[in-house]
């Protein structure tokens, strides 16, 4: 067996792996948290779309990618398929997709906390595998322990049900700020769970193995995640502004509505007309009392 370094820089490669994935569970969570405050169908599933690529593409996907830094094989070289690489960045995204709409639109419930968990955790297990089968180890072959797949599945059912829990519960921004970390914890434990479950065996292999070097697929990723955290973050920090102008919009086509209702102010009682009419129409109903009641009879006042 040949042997694998999953710390190839140091601790370098967790830490921003880490970091990473705090920033994108943090805007996850704000995103899902403004969600549940907007009434509007379509702001909300604006802002759920922007959640699940917060978590699955910066939270989950990146900090998958950025931990793979630190992944390499003695006496040899690891490249990556391209194809499967991005197919494993979409599926992070989708899948996470499917469990923040199940749980964000409609009356939220344990029920759809724990089902959304399940097939969160299952695609989050998918994506990471999918990512580990585009490695393409030269003069090598990937195998891996059963007990610890199995647990890392696990880890990512646990880890996603926590996350859809968090995402219905959590409202205050301390309590955001203490989630995140929390999620970022479960998520890079279940990928080093998987990481720790491969190993290679030296084969002979004759050509060639096709792929690219992870150093060559990191700057247009980077490039592309780097845009869409900033899209990310303008959109996190400009929304209420635009909330606010809709709301604003709102009050004022509804005052319009209800000024086009009233009769014209010409036709509107004043106050001087108001009194006059009641003070005839106690007037009347004091005469028709007098004329109902017998002579003599006392009544009271």
């Amino acid at each position: 067996m040949a042997h694998v370094h999953h710390f190839t820089y140091g601790l370098i490669t967790l830490v921003l792996a880490y970091s990473v994935s705090v920033l994108g569970c943090l805007l996850g969570l704000i995103c899902t948290a403004r969600a549940r405050e907007t009434v509007r169908l379509s702001w909300r599933v604006r802002w759920l779309a922007l959640g699940a690529v917060s978590i699955g593409g910066t939270g989950i996907w990146l900090m998958h990618f950025l931990a793979m830094l630190g992944f390499t094989v003695s006496n040899t070289f690891v490249f990556y398929d391209p194809a499967l690489t991005a197919l494993s960045a979409l599926m992070a995204v989708a899948i996470v997709s499917v469990g923040i709409f199940l749980v964000g639109l409609g009356r939220p419930s344990m029920v759809k906390v724990l089902a959304g968990g399940v097939i969160t955790g299952l695609g989050v297990a998918g994506m990471h595998f999918t990512g580990m089968a585009a490695m393409r180890v030269l003069d090598g072959q990937v195998e891996y322990d059963p007990v610890l797949v199995v647990s890392s599945v696990v880890i990512a059912i646990v880890a996603s049900t926590v996350a859809l829990w968090f995402t219905i519960v959590i409202k205050s921004r301390p309590a955001l700020a203490a989630a995140s970390p929390i999620m970022a914890i479960a998520v890079t434990g279940m990928h080093y769970t998987g990481m720790f479950a491969a190993s290679v065996r030296e084969v002979s292999v004759n050509g060639r193995v096709e792929g690219v070097d992870v150093t060559t697929l990191l700057i247009p990723s980077a490039v592309i995640v780097g845009t869409v955290l900033i899209a990310l973050l303008y959109a996190t920090l400009s929304a209420p502004a635009a909330e606010e102008r809709a709301a604003q919009a709102l009050t004022v086509r509804l005052l319009q509505e209800c000024d086009e209702q009233m009769p014209p102010p010409a036709a509107r009682p004043t106050r001087a007309t108001m009194r006059t009419q009641l003070r005839h129409h106690l007037t009347v109903r004091d005469d028709d009392e007098s004329e109902a009641t017998p002579s003599g009879a006392f009544v009271p006042r």
